[in-house]
């Protein structure tokens, strides 16, 4: 899943030097919350779309507010965390967090547009988590195995996005949803029984999970973590003006749009799409379950990656990954069955390195304006509101199956921009 990276050089820690362990156990777990609390949107888009019987693009709003909040609350998420700290950014966020998780309990009985609310105050308080606890894991030991704890940190983060579907799958969708079909052929009193049954299904998760929140808002409040600060480069590597002159950077803006946008949007069509008769024909508390295979391959790939990049240039193993997405999603739309089904999961394996390795041959030599040029790609997540949106437009329209063709432009797109800087060195963050 999406995860800011913040760039290392710019800051340093102001802590006198000792255990760093439990500070590390909390800020991973807070890389593992938010990939969980990401994840279980895969699985509230196909219940709520059956709950209020949404069109696919209706349903992807939950996209739209979710990682519009990226685009939104980036910025002024910075300024806070430059005014208050980055400990007590943190805590900020895990209770913004907490705040948008409650408010599912009163959007059960409220209907959708306040569902759409609390999907957008909760992805607030993620997004100024991540600005403010990313740091942390760059200064909480020894520079030389930073690189180590980021990817022990990620694999975290990867682990709430798997674990998420299958929770979600248990929790909300175990009772099981009707088709628009038979929902129409209920009387009107049982329709308004039935959505209120199947909405309620979300509250004692999300209260449970703004509890989790608010517990490790305090845990985090106490904690003795270091002090970070910013280090101005003096000598920088440019005399470039502006940001913007950076052609890599740009495409690579592009590049984490289109990523981010390819990767959500497959994840959020995943349980219907395995629910269509010529595919899988799964109920969706069973393709749930799979949602969680498609998350699971960017963990595992994520350490065959960290190998495979010792010796391959990240452009190249980006170029690779990318050109084997397209090949699988265009085997997903041509193709029925098990094949199809089992080459749309197996995209995910490819995406475990796009999101670090776009990110950071983005950065590469920007001197004293990489800190600029991170907030210009963190604010490029927002492809996780738009494209599912552009792909819900295109399953109303022409099919859920063809709609793929979505994110296999995407991915054609970071085929470019893998090839066109396969000679950058650019160690993966």
């Amino acid at each position: 899943m999406a995860n800011m990276t913040q760039a290392a050089p710019m800051m340093r820690s102001d802590s006198a030097s000792g255990s760093t362990t439990m500070p590390l156990i909390i800020v991973t777990i807070l890389f593992f919350m938010w990939g969980l609390l990401t994840s279980l949107n895969d699985v509230l888009i196909p219940h709520l779309k059956a709950v209020y019987t949404l069109t696919y693009v209706q349903a992807m709003l939950v996209q739209f507010c979710f990682f519009g909040a990226y685009f939104v609350v980036s910025l002024p998420a910075g300024m806070l965390i430059k005014r208050i700290g980055y400990q007590h950014g943190a805590v900020t966020g895990l209770v913004i967090a907490a705040a948008g998780c409650a408010l599912f309990y009163p959007a059960a009985v409220s209907g959708y547009a306040v569902f759409l609310l609390a999907f957008f105050v909760l992805a607030s308080g993620i997004t100024v988590l991540q600005v403010a606890a990313n740091p942390y894991v760059t200064v909480l030991g020894d520079a030389k195995t930073a690189s180590s704890r980021l990817t022990l940190t990620q694999a975290f983060n990867s682990l709430g996005t798997t674990i998420a579907p299958a929770l979600g799958g248990i929790l909300i969708l175990s009772g099981g949803v009707i088709t628009a079909v038979q929902f129409d052929q209920l009387p009107a009193a049982e329709q308004l029984i039935y959505r209120a049954k199947e909405a309620a299904s979300v509250q004692g998760p999300y209260l449970a999970l703004a509890g989790a929140l608010l517990t490790l808002a305090l845990f985090f409040a106490f904690a003795k973590l270091p002090k970070i600060t910013h280090v101005d480069e003096v000598n920088s590597e440019t005399s470039t003006e502006s940001v913007w002159a950076h052609r890599h950077l740009v495409l690579g803006a592009v590049g984490i749009f289109l990523y981010v946008g390819g990767e959500v949007s497959i994840g959020s069509f995943l349980i219907n799409f395995l629910g269509e008769s010529n595919i899988a024909g799964l109920a969706p508390a069973a393709a749930a379950t799979y949602v969680s295979f498609y998350w699971g391959g960017a963990m595992v790939g994520r350490f065959i990656g960290f190998a495979v990049m010792r010796f391959v240039s990240p452009g190249k193993a980006l170029a690779f990954n990318a050109a084997l997405s397209i090949l699988l999603i265009l085997t997903a739309i041509f193709s029925h069955g098990p094949v199809a089904m089992w080459a749309i999961i197996a995209v995910g394996l490819c995406n475990s390195i796009m999101f670090p390795t776009i990110f950071s041959m983005s950065l590469n030599q920007l001197g004293k304006f990489t800190g600029q040029g991170s907030g210009v790609l963190c604010m490029a997540i927002v492809g996780g509101a738009l494209v599912p949106f552009a792909q819900g437009f295109l399953a109303d329209m022409v099919g859920l199956q063809w709609s793929f063709f979505i994110p296999a432009a995407c991915y054609t797109f970071i085929l470019f921009f893998g090839l066109k800087y396969a000679g950058m060195y650019s160690k993966p963050a």
